[in-house]
């Protein structure tokens, strides 16, 4: 779901299919460079999306945009990679949904 906080009132909701990417998948290399490197990087989404649906969004409040939180990359970066794999194995594990993420088995780290 997508909401616009500027400009004219909009929600978005996508509906479809997504495939997560691990650091080892064949095709990591053809989408991770579209995005800002970080050592907390672990799957990138495809979505293949099979329906868009559009509502008026007029009860979405207005929210000023500051700029971009620079938080999780002092983190990483404090962690380094081994910090970051040791979170890894102890916090993502499961998706908030309940779902193995593979996060460990397929970035072909060793379980503890």
């Amino acid at each position: 779901m997508f909401c616009a906080f500027e400009g004219s009132p909009l929600i978005l909701r996508t509906y479809g299919q997504a495939e997560a990417l691990h650091i080892n998948d064949e095709r990591w290399s053809d989408y991770a460079p579209l995005f800002p490197h970080s050592h907390s990087n672990r799957q990138i989404f495809i979505l293949d999306i099979d329906l868009v649906q559009a509502s008026c969004g007029m009860s979405v409040p207005y929210y000023h945009y500051e700029g971009d939180r620079d938080d999780l990359d002092k983190w990483a970066d404090r962690l380094g990679s081994e910090g970051i794999e040791n979170y890894w194995r102890k916090k993502n594990q499961q998706s908030i949904d309940g779902f193995e993420s593979e996060i460990v088995e397929r970035a072909g780290l060793k379980q503890e």
